[in-house]
């Protein structure tokens, strides 16, 4: 419990010149809230030798979260008792054997309330770690799925956009709406080639010209 308590006054205390003396800081800043604890996470898994274990549990948490929809209700009910919540976390986490220290970043979420944000918290955390490799998180999004050719093909070219010593982590998405085309987010770069863009940009034009 211990562990748990400065866990919490970590990330309450984000702020403050004391903690942030402590921190091992990652080599990109996440920002917002979802950041503050992504990177408290990461400074505590970086000063126990314990990065590559915590993705592996957070990456499991991610599938656990998508499959078990009662979980999932259960850590976004926001009617239920903090402690509650606190003591079926460590339970839960104890069963799937996750570290303390995964199971603190939950139960700390939990009694700050934040637990609505640990989707971003994951994302944040998938981010640090890709650059911590020379990854860069690419998000590209389209219509219909990409055979392996297509997106072989695509990763390829998209390598082209950054330096030679960094890598494309390549994530696909699929969106009907964006009828063709597609929608490439890469680093901080974001650009929208979808067909459904191009129909609203000339619908638009062809308003103001009648």
């Amino acid at each position: 419990m211990a562990s748990f308590r400065t866990a919490g006054q970590l990330v309450r205390q984000f702020s403050s010149s004391a903690v942030r003396h402590k921190l091992i800081y990652p080599p990109i800043q996440v920002y917002g809230v979802e950041g503050r604890y992504a990177t408290a996470l990461f400074s505590a898994a970086s000063k126990e030798k314990k990065l590559d274990a915590v993705e592996k549990e957070l990456k499991s948490l991610k599938e656990l979260l998508k499959k078990d929809a009662r979980f999932t209700e259960f850590l976004l009910n926001p009617s239920l008792k903090r402690k509650e919540k606190i003591d079926t976390i460590h339970d839960v986490m104890a069963k799937q054997k996750y570290s303390s220290l995964t199971s603190n970043l939950l139960a700390t979420m939990a009694d700050n309330g934040r637990l609505k944000k640990i989707g971003n918290v994951l994302a944040s955390f998938e981010k640090l770690m890709s650059a911590v490799r020379g990854e860069i998180i690419c998000t590209v999004t389209t219509a219909k799925p990409l055979d392996a050719a297509g997106e072989k093909e695509l990763k390829s070219t998209l390598q082209d956009f950054v330096k030679k010593d960094e890598k494309i982590n390549l994530e696909m998405k699929v969106d009907p709406g964006i009828i063709g085309g597609m929608i490439v987010s890469i680093g901080d770069k974001y650009v929208d080639l979808s067909m459904a863009t191009k129909i609203k940009t000339y619908t638009n034009l062809i308003k103001q010209a009648v």
